[in-house]
């Protein structure tokens, strides 16, 4: 049972956050040029777009529910309630600095640099785009300083808590058993907040993070390097270096809507060969069309103001089915926010 400090504390904390990152999200739209680039037909969405009071209510959701998780003690409160000042700072002059760049791609459509400069090296050839339409795409430890700060700015100071809500299938997962004895694999773990999370509620779970950016890897490696029982890995979704059913539980935070169809399916089969029987795969990725219907507006534009070329086809995946094929069975699924979690179990 929590006290009114703890809520107090925690309420004036996210709010803060909040704060921050929505102004440095309204600050960058004002900043930015028109979304549409001279001479391309306006974009005109599908769907109504939500309301801000929608919005907002939401949101509200997701902070509420990761209080009472917390409260219910299913994992710890955020390690960063007292953020580093100096260093939030620094990042928010780097994030504007690297603004006006990311708006000429936009304008320009341009999403292809990252390829012209290390084409013929071991990428497959959809990663080697600047997504979101980053500065050096995946591939620099200046996009890697970057990325969560942008992350969390695109989603108004949600998206740690969003990764949060992943915390609550994987206690489920491990209830019962010995820590030491299982294993974790978190695909595309970038910088690793998820795996940080997961650490500072687990502690003697051992961990292995896998990406394909060695700059990303580096800071996740830096970000773990104060826990025992972390490994990092450089290698594909779609080829995992690892024997059959070597993990208990495996994660992917905001992966899936990145890869193409074929990938996607690679991914499903790879994940499903090395879990064990009865081992848990927990999906955390961006709502899927009809999920909350008031949202669906946005899952219209997103792709064309973020560049995300095959965000529209998961949003519209089934994935029970493209899980299911691979001998991954759908356990459960809760929005979270602009989010959802997705549980699968190796049956």
């Amino acid at each position: 049972m929590s006290s009114l400090y703890d809520r107090l504390r925690y309420t004036l904390a996210q709010g803060a956050r909040v704060t921050f990152y929505a102004g440095h999200y309204l600050a960058a739209r004002r900043l930015s040029g028109p979304k549409t680039p001279p001479g391309e037909p306006v974009f005109v969405p599908e769907h109504p777009l939500p309301t801000a009071a929608e919005i907002y209510r939401a949101l509200i959701a997701l902070f509420e529910r990761d209080f009472a998780n917390i409260e219910a003690g299913l994992y710890a409160p955020p390690h960063d309630m007292r953020p580093d000042l100096r260093a939030l700072i620094a990042a928010s002059r780097d994030f504007f600095r690297d603004l006006p760049q990311a708006d000429a791609r936009r304008l320009a459509r341009a999403h292809q640099e990252v390829f012209d400069t290390v084409r013929g090296q071991s990428y497959p050839r959809y990663y080697l785009q600047n997504f979101h339409y980053q500065t050096d795409g995946w591939l620099s430890e200046r996009s890697a300083a970057l990325y969560d700060f942008q992350v969390e700015t695109l989603f108004s100071g949600a998206a740690d808590a969003m990764r949060r809500q992943a915390l609550v299938p994987l206690r489920a997962a491990l209830a019962g058993r010995d820590q030491r004895r299982a294993r974790l694999l978190d695909l595309a773990c970038g910088t690793g907040r998820f795996l940080r999370f997961v650490k500072e509620n687990f502690p003697r779970l051992p961990t292995v993070g896998l990406d394909l950016s060695p700059a990303y890897l580096a800071r996740a490696e830096a970000a773990l390097a104060p826990f025992s029982r972390t490994d990092f890995v450089r290698a594909n979704v779609e080829t995992l270096p690892f024997e059959a059913e070597e993990f208990d539980v495996a994660s992917a935070v905001f992966l899936f809507h990145e890869l193409p169809g074929k990938a996607r399916a690679a991914a499903a089969r790879e994940i499903a060969r090395v879990l064990r029987p009865g081992g848990r795969f927990l999906l955390v990725d961006s709502l899927q069309y009809g999920d909350e219907p008031a949202f669906d507006g946005l899952l219209d534009t997103f792709p064309v103001n973020f560049h995300e070329p095959y965000f529209t086809a998961y949003a519209r995946e089934d994935l029970r089915a493209l899980f299911g094929a691979a001998g991954l069975a759908l356990v459960e699924t809760r929005p979270a926010f602009l989010s959802k979690v997705a549980v699968f179990e190796k049956r």
